[in-house]
């Protein structure tokens, strides 16, 4: 699966809540199953690779195939992520109402909805990492900072995020929880 389209889909589970249930790969792309915690609603996050057109757009005969080979009363929500769609495909998926992200298309996110995913994401990595969560910016074992050089990932990105949101800097907010979520700890 491309970066890109990796990157979107973890954007999208994590500013929504989605956790991933199963994972299925197939010879075009990777199918997600997932819920939102409490619920017992199924959402398919189905990432589609490029379309083996010239133009590598992914167009409506592939749609049309997809959509005859899915179960749609099997799901709850559906969202097709894909780097570009035709203008049929894009009809065609409307029209059977699932969702589309693409290159060009992401589901709209207020810039406080992606602050509030980055700071339940910095606590539960500051629990697992330092084993509490700060309450201040004293308790953070990271305040003591040489040189302005950060010795914690978490907090330059946590801080990071804080002057993001200041500046109403959607993107690089996004950018901050995609930096987020790609960490091992």
């Amino acid at each position: 699966m491309s970066e890109e389209l990796s990157e979107k889909t973890k954007l999208i589970m994590a500013i929504r809540g989605y956790e991933t249930e199963k994972e299925k790969k197939w010879s075009n792309g990777i199918d997600f199953i997932a819920s939102k915690e409490g619920s017992e609603n199924k959402i398919l996050l189905r990432v589609l690779m490029d379309d083996k057109s010239r133009t590598g757009f992914i167009g409506v005969n592939t749609i049309k195939k997809l959509i005859k080979n899915l179960d749609q009363e099997e799901y709850d929500e559906i969202i097709f992520i894909g780097k570009r769609f035709t203008n049929a495909a894009t009809e065609e998926l409307k029209r059977k109402n699932i969702e589309i992200v693409s290159e060009n298309l992401m589901p709209f996110c207020r810039k406080e909805d992606f602050f509030s995913v980055i700071q339940k994401r910095v606590d539960r990595l500051c629990q697992v990492k330092c084993g509490q969560i700060p309450e201040t910016e004293a308790d953070c074992k990271d305040y003591s900072r040489k040189d302005d050089d950060y010795q914690c990932d978490v907090r330059r990105i946590s801080d990071d995020a804080l002057f993001h949101l200041n500046h109403g800097w959607r993107s690089l907010l996004s950018n901050d929880l995609i930096q987020l979520l790609s960490l091992n700890i």
